[in-house]
């Protein structure tokens, strides 16, 4: 995280923390809320985006009546949203006060946006949470509201068919017929990928790049995201 990011992100942090405490100006917290440089926005006890400001819509890549009174978490990457949920609650229960989480955001075009999120809860006595402010930087700063492609993890056209099929379902047979290759080549395309991404298996292959965000998780059959095909 740069110095420009992690700034603003440490005073919005601390502001919160003196909320919990004692009420602050409602226009100190307002000016530093559009001001601050980092996506931000305020959720109620269920999660709903109560309101956020510009740099988070120009994240999302969605205007403010798309993201005002959704639930934040059907904004992320379905592969995250079931842990966040579960923060989130112990957040809203008074469990814990901050927590802090990598997720994966999806825009309309199915694109991917990576970035850390810190969540601090506001209280209203005690215990609940009255609301829940929501802090966000991208992982790359510098290019805020695009996807971030990891060269290393960039396919051939190829690479790219034969993962759609795998993800799919379709044979190894039925692939070389339809792509004009042998056996053997599609299954060494398929093992050159396994190695890029890391992955032990197939399934693994396929659950890995639904998670970095290389298929898209809004069309079928499959599709790799133009971004990761040279």
């Amino acid at each position: 995280m740069s110095e420009s990011y992690s700034r603003p992100l440490s005073v919005v942090t601390e502001l919160a923390d003196r909320r919990m405490v004692a009420d602050q100006s409602d226009d100190l917290f307002r000016s530093l809320f559009e001001r601050s440089g980092v996506c931000i926005a305020a959720l109620d006890p269920a999660y709903r985006v109560l309101e956020a400001n510009a740099d988070l819509f120009h994240l999302l890549d969605r205007s403010a009546p798309e993201v005002t009174g959704r639930e934040f978490t059907d904004l992320l990457h379905p592969g995250v949203r079931a842990g966040l949920r579960r923060q989130f609650a112990k957040l809203a229960e008074g469990k814990r006060g901050r927590f802090t989480e990598h997720v994966v955001a999806m825009r309309p075009d199915g694109t991917v946006v990576a970035g850390n999120l810190t969540a601090v809860a506001v209280r209203a006595n005690n215990r609940v949470a009255a609301s829940i402010l929501i802090l966000i930087t991208p992982s790359n700063p510098a290019k805020s509201g695009r996807v971030v492609v990891d060269q290393s993890k960039v396919l051939t056209d190829v690479d790219a068919r034969i993962l759609e099929g795998v993800a799919a379902g379709v044979s190894t047979v039925q692939m070389a017929s339809q792509l004009y290759l042998s056996r053997q080549g599609v299954e060494y395309h398929v093992s050159a990928m396994l190695r890029k991404l890391k992955a032990p298996n197939r399934p693994a292959l396929v659950s890995k790049a639904y998670a970095l965000g290389i298929l898209s998780v809004a069309t079928w059959p499959p599709r790799v995201l133009p971004d990761y095909v040279k």
